[in-house]
């Protein structure tokens, strides 16, 4: 499906609508359910009237009860059933911790193969309109620890459908990671089924002087940052990894090993985090390679717009850190670069 006239341009939250409609169509035995997923808007619209497509046995709201709710879908899953439950905020899935981390991402192993628990936990992370401190958090990482578990926090609409439709086929639990700030961004999206492979990632951006890593929606400021980074003679090429686990570490050596520079802009804390992993693999397995991260400070998130920019990465930061790397001047300021969808983001969650 390389050609464009095999494809249409649609947003995000379309995408993993898409996904969602033909998976329950191919599969009788999918079915979604979480905070919203019947209301009008439909999470984002990615599960906007399913229920008045396929029944309200297969696409519900459920109470508030996220322990209990994540147990219904493990016993759903080892009864054949392929449930995919949807979370408004990833913050509440330290609600489920022992459902998912010693029941789901365990039975496989533990029954030697004779049981699977095909889940998919869609969880939204990221930014909005100032929601502070536990409702603004990434937690990647504490699943990317547990074996059993996948993760997986696509960038494009592209990548959002193909990676949706794989996790709902994998026999394995998947964390699936959506940005708030990514559901409105367009792009190019075949019509039919495809599946993302698990464990590869994608260069968006070609380049020779420095590799930069974003997850989710850093890959966007990254791009961005890329920009500003050409008017000082600076070639970046990005990476989005797509798969945080199992991770591409091919493609982020062989692109670090070719510009000797790598910057890891984390969607999190940089303890014990995503940019944490990346970074101490290639300081294992290549020689050479000046690295650098960049990520949440290290505090709780304020509430307020003024010091929520300084709490998160954003072009202008990856450019300035990117440009110090490669020998540029050290007091280079670039232009403020306008994040559309931080500005036009009207909720509601």
């Amino acid at each position: 499906m390389n050609n464009t006239l095999d494809k249409k341009l649609i947003n995000y939250g379309e995408a993993l609508y898409e996904a969602c409609f033909q998976e329950m169509a191919n599969d009788e035995n999918v079915f979604i359910y979480g905070l919203g997923v019947d209301d009008p808007k439909g999470h984002y619209g990615t599960s906007k009237d399913l229920h008045k497509e396929y029944g309200n046995k297969r696409n519900f709201d459920i109470p508030l009860s996220e322990d209990a709710l994540t147990g219904v879908g493990i016993g759903a899953a080892l009864a054949g059933l392929r449930p995919i439950y949807v979370h408004q905020r990833m913050d509440f899935l330290l609600l489920c911790m022992n459902q998912l981390v010693n029941m789901a991402a365990k039975i496989r192993y533990i029954s030697s193969g004779e049981h699977s628990v095909p889940i998919v936990i869609r969880a939204a992370i990221g930014r909005s309109w100032g929601q502070g401190a536990q409702h603004s958090q990434s937690f990647q990482s504490y699943f990317m620890h547990v074996p059993g578990i996948k993760v997986i926090a696509p960038t494009t609409p592209h990548d959002a459908k193909g990676a949706l439709i794989s996790s709902i086929r994998d026999n394995n639990p998947v964390v699936f990671i959506e940005h708030r700030m990514l559901y409105k961004n367009a792009g190019y999206v075949p019509s039919t089924s495809y599946e993302i492979p698990f464990g590869k990632g994608r260069i968006l951006r070609e380049g020779n002087d420095i590799t930069i890593v974003g997850v989710s929606h850093t890959v966007e400021d990254s791009l961005r940052a890329a920009d500003l980074l050409k008017s000082v003679g600076v070639n970046a090429e990005v990476i989005d990894p797509i798969s945080l686990s199992p991770i591409d570490y091919d493609l982020i050596r062989s692109s670090a090993s070719k510009t000797k520079k790598l910057l890891v802009v984390d969607n999190g804390w940089m303890t014990c985090g995503f940019s944490s992993e990346i970074i101490t693999d290639v300081a294992i397995n290549c020689e050479g390679i000046r690295c650098q991260r960049i990520g949440f400070e290290d505090t709780p998130c304020p509430t307020t717009p003024i010091l929520e920019k300084a709490f998160y990465p954003n072009p202008q930061s990856i450019a300035i850190m990117a440009n110090k790397m490669c020998g540029g001047n050290k007091k280079w300021s670039p232009p403020a670069v306008e994040q559309h969808e931080i500005l036009s983001f009207k909720g509601p969650f």
